[in-house]
């Protein structure tokens, strides 16, 4: 959850368009205006007076600084435009601060990579498959084919994968600076596919690579759904069923030659990330386990027993596995003199019941709590003073089941974030380790105390099926503080 407050009904459609369809649903995102023409510099000196381009940097959090990670995407850049169709083409790469997995080029000569992707990728020629397809949105010229995501004449050409296709995605992708995350058609899209697996050879780059990641996308799919969670925009939502990917770009591989061509450069990329963040920006908050803890905004809660966390931009969403409960806790803007039973009148779209609103003080933090019922959910709902900050708490639970005790509870958690406890907390980072004799994929997935489901989450990180044994002398990725 960013440290800047949040307009209201924008990070509400964050949770109630997950539950129920009587409530506000997600903002229509509004198109950014693209320069029709842009000048073309190589992919590292691209002058900086680019509006959009900052726009869009900085609702992705930032460019993030990682030298050897940058060289690295530069260079397999690169390497791939020159087995393009139009190897005089240059490209911009700008590294983007954020956990999402996401990639996607411009007609502009901008390509953009999340440190997400960089954390999930498994080797040089996993990233290059990304590219390679980004890059052939751009060369086959899918934007100018596409005359609803025309701007000023000059189509954005842009690609969003989404590890979740979750109901919100419309509200997300409106935080993220207006700028329309365009839809290529699914014609498109296979095109792209194969296209970038044809460039991928050519570069020779190993070609099966492709069908590596996109198998790792929907492994981290199906991790953050067994946790019953949704996710920012990134790689899948936009894009045709996974698995009939996957098994399109293998054929596509196999029409190219038999696995163990091209390089995957496996040792080079591993280096390269070494050290890089991985999940929230400490500045939005963290995520321990079943407690957030905003350093900035100095406030902390826990979520009741049996909610998983996710951290997103406008909001800090939970869900039980099942999804019937679901919470939210976001800031909102006020003004001099605003009660807390007025912010939540003016936040929350649907009636709240007459005679519901209570004051309570909340560990000393003035608050207001209220009820309000849909048609599907009911919902118990918080304002909370913090200082000069005010934060919503909603709690929903499907049916006529009232979320009490747990919203209770909940409220309850809410305390000040100590210095000593904020000078504790440390980001997590990806650390590449050797496997000894005798490790196993158990035993290294024990060091991951900081996040959850530690050996599914190693398997998937570092490619490996389940059962699969880790090899001594090899390289493997951790998640550690």
């Amino acid at each position: 959850m960013r440290a800047a407050v949040v307009v209201p009904a924008a990070a509400l459609a964050l949770l109630v368009a997950a539950c129920t369809s009587d409530q506000t649903g997600a903002l229509a995102p509004v198109a950014a205006v693209v320069p029709p023409e842009a000048p073309r510099t190589t992919g590292r000196d691209r002058p900086a007076n680019d509006a959009d381009h900052a726009k869009l940097v900085a609702s992705f959090g930032g460019e993030y600084r990682a030298p050897a990670a940058l060289r690295l995407v530069s260079d397999v850049t690169d390497r791939l435009v020159k087995a393009t169709e139009r190897p005089d083409e240059t490209y911009a790469v700008t590294l983007l601060d954020s956990p999402v997995v996401n990639a996607f080029a411009l007609p502009t000569g901008r390509l953009y990579v999340t440190r997400g992707l960089l954390a999930l990728a498994d080797d040089t020629s996993e990233l290059a498959a990304v590219l390679a397809h980004e890059i052939a949105h751009v060369t086959l010229r899918h934007a100018s084919a596409r005359t609803e995501m025309a701007l000023r004449s000059e189509l954005v050409s842009k690609v969003v994968a989404d590890v979740l296709n979750d109901p919100a995605t419309g509200a997300l992708l409106q935080d993220q600076s207006r700028f329309v995350l365009a839809r290529f058609s699914r014609a498109q899209e296979f095109e792209a596919d194969q296209t970038g697996v044809r460039t991928l050879a050519r570069a020779g780059y190993d070609p099966f690579g492709a069908a590596r990641f996109l198998t790792a996308l929907n492994r981290t799919t199906a991790l953050r759904a067994g946790s019953g969670l949704a996710s920012e925009p990134d790689m899948l939502a936009t894009h045709p069923s996974t698995p009939e990917r996957i098994t399109q770009v293998t054929q596509a591989a196999r029409r190219i030659g038999a696995p163990g061509l091209g390089v995957d450069d496996r040792n080079r990329y591993l280096a390269a990330i070494d050290g890089i963040a991985y999940g929230d920006n400490p500045a939005d908050g963290l995520i321990r386990g079943r407690r957030f803890i905003h350093p900035r905004l100095g406030v902390a809660f826990e979520a009741p027993e049996g909610f998983g966390l996710d951290n997103t931009a406008r909001a800090v969403l939970g869900t039980t596995p099942d999804g019937n409960r679901r919470l939210l806790f976001d800031a909102v803007e006020t003004h001099a003199g605003q009660g807390l039973e007025e912010v939540l009148k003016a936040t929350w779209n649907d009636a709240i019941e007459t005679g519901s609103f209570e004051n309570r003080m909340l560990n000393g933090f003035p608050s207001v709590t209220a009820v309000s019922k849909g048609k599907e959910w009911f919902f118990r709902l918080a304002a909370v003073r913090v200082g000069t900050n005010t934060f919503r708490m909603i709690m929903a639970a499907k049916g006529n089941t009232d979320p009490e005790p747990a919203f209770g509870r909940w409220l309850s958690s809410v305390a000040l974030v100590t210095p000593e406890e904020a000078r504790s907390l440390k980001p997590l980072r990806i650390q590449v380790v050797t496997a000894a004799p005798g490790d196993t994929a158990e035993s290294l997935s024990q060091r991951m105390t900081a996040v959850d489901r530690p050996l599914e989450r190693f398997q998937v990180l570092n490619g490996l099926d389940r059962g699969v044994p880790v090899r001594a002398g090899q390289p493997y990725k951790l998640v550690a503080e």
